[in-house]
């Protein structure tokens, strides 16, 4: 399988360009990943185009791909979301960098009450950044064409509204009905994922009443970093992804 890299003003290329890689990205092809002129790459631009060409000219400064086919990939559609509740160590990246390998469309930062992290002013800029490096990496890695958005980070009253116009599905060790039952309806799939306490009563309330609905996973209890991935691994069953 070809070499995949990310160029986000790529967009607008087509066969016979020439597209060129720069910077950490050049660096990461030329040094890292030892790409040598003649070798065959694919280069997106994060938002569905997809290009496969030729290396002609590798440095660790500059990277030239010939293109020679060029494709657009559709938005997913239903799209699917994650929320995942900030934790402490590398578990919550741990979920990210997996999730998005999985097929997730985007992912939001959740400040639960129960989350021992807390990203407050600077922190959470840094924080966002931090995910969003993770992501893209990891759809680098998994050869996505579309790159998963990282959303600013949401209080539990921002996550209630989103109810309004989503399918938000809590996962809860203590629901009735299995996701593996959910029937995908149309609307965008919200999976929310509490930190290493689990969602709150009063949080579990106040996005059921906003329409939320409750899902069990499985038998087992799952830490915070594997039952985002492993939801997303059921619904791209059943969404037909798979």
């Amino acid at each position: 399988m070809a070499l995949h890299f990310l160029v986000e003003s790529s967009s607008d290329a087509v066969v016979g360009d020439v597209v060129s890689l720069t910077g950490a990205e050049a660096k990461h092809a030329a040094v890292v990943r030892r790409l040598r002129v003649g070798e065959d790459v694919t280069v997106g631009d994060g938002a569905g185009v997809w290009l496969t060409g030729t290396a002609e000219q590798v440095s660790p400064s500059l990277v030239d791909v010939r293109v020679s086919a060029r494709r657009v990939d559709p938005a997913p559609h239903p799209r699917l979301v994650l929320v995942q509740a900030l934790a402490k160590g590398d578990r919550d990246e741990l979920a990210v960098q997996a999730a998005c390998e999985l097929g997730i469309d985007e992912i939001v930062p959740w400040q639960a009450s129960r989350s021992v992290s807390r990203w407050e002013g600077p922190k959470a800029v840094r924080g966002r950044e931090r995910w969003a490096t993770i992501v893209r990496e990891a759809a680098k890695q998994a050869h996505r064409s579309w790159v998963p958005e990282v959303a600013s980070p949401v209080s539990t009253k921002d996550l209630a509204a989103r109810a309004a116009t989503q399918r938000v599905l809590l996962l809860d060790p203590t629901a009735p009905v299995r996701l593996s039952e959910i029937e995908p309806d149309g609307r965008d799939i919200v999976l929310v994922v509490g930190p290493e306490g689990g969602i709150s009563d009063p949080e579990i309330e106040t996005l059921v009443e906003a329409g939320a609905e409750r899902v069990l996973l499985g038998d087992t209890v799952l830490r915070t970093s594997t039952a985002g991935p492993a939801a997303v691994a059921v619904l791209s069953v059943a969404l037909g992804r798979w």
